[in-house]
């Protein structure tokens, strides 16, 4: 059997793109609602960690030989 692979952030994005319209157009059954609502709020959760994580990498990645964040560069007079 296939293993699953883990959908992409852009995968996810359109997915939950796609839940959102589905739910604005609103089921006929509260069964189908309360699944696309539980399935988006695990994407919502997923798409959150993704950010956390590139935010926790450009951090690093933007760090001065100090260790200090270094957002901006000073510019001098």
């Amino acid at each position: 059997m296939p293993k699953k692979t883990k959908p992409t952030f852009e995968e996810d994005l359109a997915r939950l793109s796609e839940i959102v319209e589905l739910l604005e157009e609103g089921p006929e059954v509260l069964a189908e609602m309360l699944a696309l609502y539980e399935e988006g709020m695990a994407i919502t959760a997923r798409l959150e960690k993704t950010l956390e994580e590139a935010a926790t990498k450009v951090a690093e990645l933007s760090r001065n030989a100090d260790g200090e964040l270094a957002l901006e560069e000073e510019e001098e007079d």
